[in-house]
This record gives C-alpha cells, sequence and structure tokens, in this order.
C-alpha cells in the first residue's frame, strides 16, 4: 500500500463521452475483477479529493476503485454556457458507469457535495439502475441550497440568502494559496479542529479549479431541486454529513434520509466541517467499505443479483403475453 505522500497511480485511465459529446476524465485504481467503487467529487474539487479512499481501499488490491472528475473540473474540459445542469451530471454519470463497469457490474456508488447530487440526479436512469448495488451520499443536499447555507454569520432570511449567492458565485479568482486564504477555506468548508494538512490539501484541491466551471456551476446549484428525486433512489443509501458543515448544514441530510425508499440511516460526524472524505478519512472509508462488503462482495450482491433477474423475467413473460 502507498503511504499518504506517495502518489497515485492509476492501473488505468479512461475517456467517458456523454450524451452531448462531452469528455469525461476517468481513473481506474486496484485489480479488475476486483468489487468496483465509483466515486463522485463535489463542486471546485477532482478525483484528488478521493485521495485517502482511493489508498485504502484500492492500494490493498481488495477493491476496484473508479473516479471522475466532473466536467469542468480536473482533467476533464471545460463545456459551453448550456452544458452546466444537473441532467448534465446524470448523464455523465451513466457515462462513467458505461465506460469502466462491464455490462451488469454492479458497484456502490458514492458522491459529495455536487457529486451525491449528481447520484440523486440520475437515480431513475436506466444506466444508474444498472450498475448501483447501493449508495452512499456525503455532505449534500437536494434543495434550498444557498437559503440554508451558514456560510455567512447573519440570521436566516432574504438578505443572507442574497449575500450567500453572491459570495459563492463570486467572478473574482481565487488566486494562490495563502494563510489567508486557507484560513478563509478552512472557515467556510471545514470544522473548527480540521487538521492543517488537511486544510492545505483542500486548499490546493478548490485553488485548482478553473473559474469558468466554479461560477458556472455555482449557478447550478443556487437553483438546485432534486427534493421529487430523491424517491427514485430506491438501492440502499447511507447518508453522512458533519455536524459542522456550514456549506451543506445536517438539516439536508435529515430530509433526505426521510425521504429515501430504503435508507441505512444517517451518521453525523460530530464537529466535522463539509469536505468529510479529506477532514474524516477514516469514516468515510469504512462506510464504503462495509457497502461494498455486503452489497457487491457479500450475500446481498446475490439477492440483487436474483431480484433483478426476476425483474428481467417477469418482463419477458409480460412481453410474451403482449405478443400472443
Amino acid at each position: 500500500m502507498k503511504g499518504e505522500g506517495e502518489p497515485l497511480v492509476a492501473s488505468r485511465e479512461l475517456t467517458a463521452v456523454s450524451a452531448d459529446g462531452s469528455r469525461l476524465h476517468v481513473e481506474v485504481y486496484g485489480p479488475e475483477g476486483a468489487p468496483a467503487l465509483v466515486l463522485a467529487h463535489g463542486w471546485t474539487c477532482s478525483t484528488l479529493f478521493w485521495s485517502a479512499q482511493i489508498r485504502e481501499l484500492a492500494g490493498r488490491g481488495a477493491y476496484r476503485v473508479v473516479a471522475y472528475d466532473q466536467r469542468g473540473h480536473g482533467r476533464s474540459p471545460a463545456v459551453g454556457p448550456d452544458g452546466y445542469s444537473t441532467d448534465a451530471l446524470a448523464d455523465d454519470l451513466e457515462a462513467v458507469l458505461a465506460a469502466a463497469l462491464a455490462p451488469g457490474e454492479r458497484a456502490v456508488l458514492a458522491g459529495h457535495s455536487m457529486g451525491g447530487m449528481t447520484i440523486m440526479a440520475a437515480a431513475g436512469r436506466p444506466g444508474f439502475r444498472a450498475h448501483a448495488a447501493a449508495v452512499l451520499l456525503c455532505s449534500t443536499g437536494s434543495a434550498r441550497l444557498v437559503a440554508e447555507s451558514l456560510v455567512l454569520p447573519m440570521r436566516a432570511g432574504r438578505l443572507r440568502t442574497r449575500f450567500t449567492r453572491a459570495v459563492l458565485g463570486a467572478r473574482a479568482p481565487l488566486g494562490p494559496v495563502t494563510p489567508l486564504s486557507k484560513k478563509i477555506l478552512k472557515y467556510a468548508t471545514m470544522g473548527p479542529g480540521a487538521a492543517p494538512e488537511r486544510v492545505a490539501e483542500c486548499a490546493r484541491i478548490v485553488h485548482a479549479c478553473p473559474r469558468a466551471a466554479r461560477v458556472a456551476w455555482s449557478h447550478v446549484l443556487g437553483e438546485l431541486d432534486l427534493g421529487a428525486v430523491i424517491r427514485e433512489l430506491t438501492v440502499p443509501t447511507a447518508v453522512l454529513a458533519g455536524s459542522a458543515d456550514r456549506l451543506t448544514p445536517p438539516v439536508h441530510a435529515r430530509e433526505i434520509e426521510a425521504a429515501l425508499p430504503h435508507s441505512l440511516g444517517l451518521t453525523e460526524l460530530t464537529g466535522v466541517g463539509h469536505m468529510t472524505p479529506v477532514e474524516a478519512p477514516e469514516a468515510v472509508t469504512a462506510k464504503l467499505r462495509e457497502l461494498v462488503n455486503k452489497y457487491v462482495a457479500g450475500p446481498a450482491a446475490g439477492a440483487g443479483a436474483t431480484v433483478v433477474a426476476d425483474v428481467a423475467e417477469v418482463t419477458a413473460g409480460e412481453a410474451k403475453e403482449q405478443a400472443v
């Protein structure tokens, strides 16, 4: 297993092509044939955001981890002004699943922040249902993100919402990582006890996000409303949130968990902020391992396959009756 300071080296790299022709950079870690996870990062991040999980899960050779850069992030090219939407997020995830997994292969899907919104947006898609065995939603929300944000220390209301929208959608470049920028980032996105090295790691990732993509996605998130599609997320789903999250406070996680058809429960991490995979890597990794072992590698995986086969058999029977 590689140490924390060593660079990650993917077993292979892929390019997934989305419905509108957008190209997505995909990295696969770990041995072929191993139980699979697919990781979707959040706004202003990249595949690097999942480094701790990739090292621990794929580095030991027990699991295969697929991570990809959302459009406009990392090594996935920017798109035109009409290419940023929740439908595009869902299209992209379907494209990644088709490119990285074998037909019918099922995996655990995990999304942080905008990555969780990606999973919710795709929940009703055929490509998602063909590959999702279970889901982990980390530090995410489905609606009212700006109104519920606690980034600005103001009383809730129209004025705070207006100022928060302006701050999150600011067009000014983030510039180089400095002691001041790290302090601001920590306040807005991480818990008060976040280790300095983890604050620095998040700052490097966030500051590397292209300004155009950061601004474009901020507008999408500002108008987000996925509340109606949560009930389409019918696979077993666990929810994880930080109690000190200012960007997507735990109220979002509680609402999502209450609406899920097959909830595995909500885990609230005391004192942790929004950047859970970096701030609390052990907790996130443990939850991922638990889900993969149960729903991809364990007995539940076989049960899921039986259900899929039963559905296919019923569908085929119905088609035969109609033909007669």
